[in-house]
């Protein structure tokens, strides 16, 4: 079975986002037409609270998924559906836009900091004005597999003989969480119709047959061609997400929370959010 090597390696940039939320955008535009169908990958962690407080008020989204999965922290969230909570360490939300989606984070302090990750996944254009749906798990949902050196909590998709407690969305994907012990090795089947990508939240990961040639935390690595990942962990463990669903090939229009096909689509979402039709 032929191992996916390394591609791109990305370390992204730090950005603001938000009402000045300060961030790690470790891909985006620049990088979605490679990444297809994964829009953008923000890193979000700071134990400084003038850097996560801000948080991102009720803002608008339409024909994309955004996915958050919280590490570390609290975080205050309500939408347009009428959903609202907290969520914690280990919870995931995964909000299908459809249509047209307003809805805020906004973080909680805390004497550890917020920590987490949000990532967007692109909507075909046959699903891009459906109704929005929102679905919310807590970390006790989440089936966490041993590995003998380590383990994996499996967010989306199937592995290991567990299924994620996320079903039912676009693209079928699969969303791994993996530690692993030190010098511990894992592979997972990627087969080649997917784009598959990984990124490190701590220690050192070396991936394909390049393994020795570990890849530092904050670095995502795009994988080229192949059926399975092999990963092996550095001297001191690792942690990282490892992310794979079919690319959808379609053109895309992006203007900041809004992503459709064409530049006509995307007008018109801005002037119903003007005019005040924008949620169906």
């Amino acid at each position: 079975m032929p191992i996916r090597e390394a591609d791109i390696s990305v370390r992204g940039n730090t950005a603001y986002d938000g009402a000045g939320v300060k961030l790690q955008r470790i891909f985006g535009h620049a990088e979605a037409s490679r990444f297809d169908p994964f829009l953008l990958l923000d890193a979000f962690g700071s134990d400084d609270p003038n850097d996560y407080l801000p948080g991102f008020p009720m803002h608008p989204h339409r024909g994309m998924e955004t996915v958050t999965y919280l590490i570390e922290g609290s975080v205050r969230h309500g939408d347009s559906l009428g959903n609202g909570g907290t969520i914690g360490p280990g919870d995931l939300q995964w909000m299908n836009a459809g249509s047209g989606i307003i809805h805020e984070e906004m973080p909680i302090r805390s004497p550890h900091g917020v920590h987490g990750l949000q990532l967007w996944v692109n909507l075909p254009k046959r699903e891009k004005m459906r109704d929005p749906a929102y679905r919310g798990v807590t970390a006790g949902e989440v089936p966490i597999v041993p590995t003998g050196s380590g383990s994996v909590r499996v967010l989306a998709g199937e592995w290991g003989g567990a299924r994620g407690p996320i079903i039912g969305v676009a693209r079928a994907p699969v969303y791994l969480d993996v530690e692993l012990d030190a010098d511990a090795a894992i592979s997972f089947e990627a087969p080649r119709d997917r784009t598959a990508f990984f990124y490190i939240l701590r220690g050192t990961v070396g991936t394909g047959s390049d393994a020795a040639g570990a890849h530092g935390a904050g670095v995502c690595i795009l994988l080229g061609h192949g059926d399975e990942a092999s990963f092996l962990a550095g001297p001191e463990g690792a942690r990282f997400v490892f992310v794979h669903a079919p690319p959808i090939g379609e053109p895309i229009a992006w203007g900041g929370p809004i992503v459709m096909n064409t530049r006509e689509e995307l007008e018109l979402a801005f002037r119903e959010l003007e005019d005040g039709s924008f949620i169906k």
